[in-house]
């Protein structure tokens, strides 16, 4: 990332493959060409080739503000159940770099230009223009300190450990510290960022929330927020360390997603509190099945499964057997039991035990319990098992890792007349907006 006094500039991991396909709609500049049209790039021996010629990277820049290009077949929603390929619209620079025996595209732009693709992206750019400009903020903040965390990590000369490992427990989480050519990548992993052509619809009202708030990012104890965000928490927020590292952001913590006051008195992580808690649907932001929100908030590809509050996933000791076997690596055996060790104040489980015939062990953090219960991810770590009938069901609560802001819960926050530092301070606990630049 560099800087100026108004906009910084970052890359963008797009997509990589062998062989590239693209469009410039505009007039590009490479080695002192001007180019334009359809063009191809592919691996060869460690570079990259295009029109006849090697290079160790290509840069092609643009020519102005407003030049655009199309990436052919980006993939979106990597190993979710809404995987697909698209063909992308981005505005900016585009450059490939060599990433093991693929070429990467990277498109190099400003941050505000970034945040009008990525508010777009992660949800619908109808949504209401408080909920827009909330976004915008916590997608900057979220970005900047990820960029700020690396910088110390290299500084430090840190290494970055996600993963530990004995005979009993395996505890991993995931997080975007594995990107080294580009500051960020354009998927799920880090933030849903796909063009421009997400955001034409409604573009003005787009700027208005990323121009309007330009430079805002959220503070804590002076000190830019890991402003972490997810689809729906249901009914209640997460802290940070139940997910990545054990780091207490004391933004990132319980609270109940409801108007102010609301507390059952529910300790989730309690089992029998946190069982009692995700068979009811207790009032929240987030408890809605109001078709005009939702569709704000969840692109078509996210409408094909509405089951978000609660939901309920069956498998067959047969089929959870091979499944975890497929995704953990670990040949369990039959699975006997599936068995809750620790929740965070959520209830999202963050400790799993797995009994097979062949082996016992505990499986830890929140994501890769979802990862081995699941082609893609399940829905959420909030989830109890029943057994019955030679089957394992589990009943969960919400959609994603459940810390920060809600989206669906922030949502129905905008509609309801909250403006947007009310959203935020809900979601993200003493911490404060400010222009940074």
């Amino acid at each position: 990332m560099t800087k100026n006094n108004q906009n910084p500039t970052i890359s963008v991991g797009i997509v990589s493959y062998k062989t590239m396909y693209f469009v410039f709609h505009d007039t590009y500049h490479v080695n002192g060409e001007s180019v334009s049209g359809e063009h191809e790039v592919s691996y060869e021996d460690g570079q990259v080739r295009w029109n006849g010629k090697l290079y160790d990277s290509l840069h092609f820049k643009a020519s102005n503000e407003n030049a655009s290009f199309t990436l052919k077949d980006v993939i979106i929603g990597v190993n979710f159940h809404w995987e697909r390929k698209e063909d992308q619209r981005f505005q900016g620079d585009l450059k490939f770099v060599v990433e093991g025996d693929l070429l990467t595209a990277v498109n190099i732009l400003s941050v505000e230009d970034y945040l009008i693709s990525v508010i777009s992206s992660e949800m619908s750019s109808t949504a209401s223009l408080d909920l827009l400009k909330a976004h915008a903020v916590i997608s900057r903040s979220w970005l900047l300190a990820q960029i700020e965390k690396n910088k110390i990590l290299e500084a430090e000369n840190q290494d970055y450990c996600v993963f530990t490992e004995t005979e009993d427990e395996r505890i991993r989480w995931y997080d975007r510290e594995d990107h080294v050519n580009f500051d960020v990548c354009a998927d799920d992993h880090c933030q849903r960022y796909q063009g421009i052509s997400r955001a034409f619809e409604n573009i003005d009202r787009v700027r208005e929330a990323v121009g309007s708030t330009s430079g805002e990012v959220l503070l804590y104890d002076n000190k830019i927020c890991d402003a972490r965000y997810h689809k729906c928490c249901g009914g209640m927020l997460e802290e940070f360390e139940t997910n990545w590292e054990d780091i207490n952001h004391p933004y990132l913590v319980r609270v109940r997603d409801a108007k102010a006051g609301v507390d059952e008195g529910y300790d989730l992580t309690d089992e029998a509190q946190a069982v009692k808690w995700i068979q009811e649907r207790p009032p929240a932001f987030c408890n809605t099945t109001d078709a005009k929100v939702l569709a704000q908030v969840l692109n078509n590809y996210d409408q094909e499964t509405m089951d978000f509050y609660r939901w309920t996933v069956k498998y067959s000791q047969a089929e959870v057997s091979e499944l975890i076997r497929e995704r953990s690596g670990i040949d369990f055996g039959d699975i006997i039991d599936l068995i809750p060790v620790q929740r965070g104040v959520s209830g999202r489980l963050f400790k799993l035990k797995v009994v097979g015939t062949k082996r016992t062990m505990i499986i830890g953090k929140e994501l890769e319990i979802r990862r081995i219960l699941s082609k893609s991810h399940l829905y959420s770590g909030g989830f109890y098992v029943e057994k019955a009938d030679g089957h394992f069901i589990l009943h969960g609560a919400g959609w994603g890792h459940g810390s920060g802001l809600c989206q669906i819960g922030a949502a129905m926050m905008g509609e309801n007349g909250y403006t947007y530092d009310k959203i935020l301070t809900h979601y993200y606990v003493d911490a404060e907006i400010k222009k940074l630049y």
